[in-house]
């Protein structure tokens, strides 16, 4: 008779065992999720609300007309300021053009877009030294397309392979911090 009672409490103890296995893993979740969430984002753009870039017509230096559609297919950084080009202007084109260099074998899957938002005139040694930046001269409506902020030129923007400005970098951008962004967008992204 002994045997015979010690074999149900044996059997609600395995019952138990098994019980906490099971809700364990959900309980941590939880706990986790609730007290121990992570801070930080995976991305160091500011995600917009995807806007797409109409596809009204631009014009490149030589006064030749651009859409912007000729690109489709293409991650686009995007840069916009005056002809006049001062020193921050400068550091936005070597940047995207670094970040571009950067991608190595990907490289080849984005373009870089400097949007001129005047007619102050291109100094040549300018364009032969970013030679391979898309140069388009932009109206005021088409500027005004980008996600709104007081001031467009102050921002390195990316569009993606379907025409929509998804992500903008801060003014003075990290070139290490918006690589990853790329790295990242160009492993998991099945078009462009």
């Amino acid at each position: 008779m002994t045997e015979n009672s010690s074999v149900p409490g044996k059997s609600n103890l395995t019952l138990w065992l098994i019980l906490a296995v099971c809700i364990a893993p959900i309980f941590a979740a939880t706990i986790t999720q609730r007290y121990f969430a992570p801070e930080s984002r995976m991305n160091y753009g500011d995600l917009v609300e995807p806007v797409p870039l109409s596809d009204r017509p631009l014009q490149t230096l030589d006064g030749k007309p651009f859409t912007m559609s000729s690109l489709r297919g293409k991650w686009l950084m995007i840069h916009v300021d005056s002809g006049a080009c001062l020193p921050t202007c400068v550091e936005k084109l070597w940047k995207i053009r670094q970040l571009r260099l950067t991608q190595g074998k990907d490289m080849e899957r984005i373009e870089r877009i400097w949007l001129i938002s005047d007619k102050a005139p291109i100094d040549p040694l300018l364009k032969k030294e970013y030679a391979g930046t898309v140069m388009l001269r932009a109206s005021t409506e088409f500027i005004r397309q980008l996600p709104p902020v007081s001031t467009p030129n102050a921002h390195i923007w990316l569009a993606d392979p379907l025409g929509n400005v998804m992500l903008r970098y801060p003014e003075d951008a990290d070139p290490n911090r918006i690589k990853k962004d790329l790295i990242r967008l160009l492993k998991v992204s099945q078009i462009g």
